[in-house]
């Protein structure tokens, strides 16, 4: 059986400026992986890396349509990927740090499925919706 391995997560965006500071501040993700652009297909795109190797690829397209949700069950309601999950140590404080970076809050920090698990939702600046989960240990 082959072996796969998480590399990045893409995420398509209005503003890629406004987006690519945000998740610098927020998370860390100043190094630029790759950079590129399309002018004659109104394309721009980054990869961004934090130093712990978390990775996130930003791509600004002209004339796309733009889709918000409220919260996560809003959001399951639309088929395809609608949120991206991080691991946490201290779930407190990054909810906070985010929401210090532009994050919105979507839910506050509260008390997960699994004994001892905690998760909050925050959205980034453009809506898109991000979940922290800070394990039980």
């Amino acid at each position: 059986m082959s072996v796969f391995v998480f590399d990045h997560v893409g995420l398509s965006v209005t503003d890629l400026d406004v987006e690519r500071l945000f998740y610098a501040r927020a998370l860390g993700m100043t190094e630029v992986e790759e950079s590129f652009e399309m002018p004659e297909a109104q394309v721009r795109s980054t990869i961004l890396r934090a130093e712990s190797g978390l990775k996130i690829e930003l791509v600004e397209r002209g004339g796309s349509a733009a889709q918000e949700f409220a919260d996560p069950f809003d959001a399951a309601g639309t088929q395809g990927y609608f949120h991206w999950a991080l691991y946490v140590a201290d779930l407190d404080a990054a909810f906070r740090d985010l929401l210090a970076a532009g994050a919105q809050a979507v839910s506050g920090p509260a008390n997960g499925v699994r004994p001892g698990m905690r998760f909050a939702y925050v959205k980034d600046p453009e809506g898109n919706l991000l979940e922290l989960i800070q394990s039980p240990n």
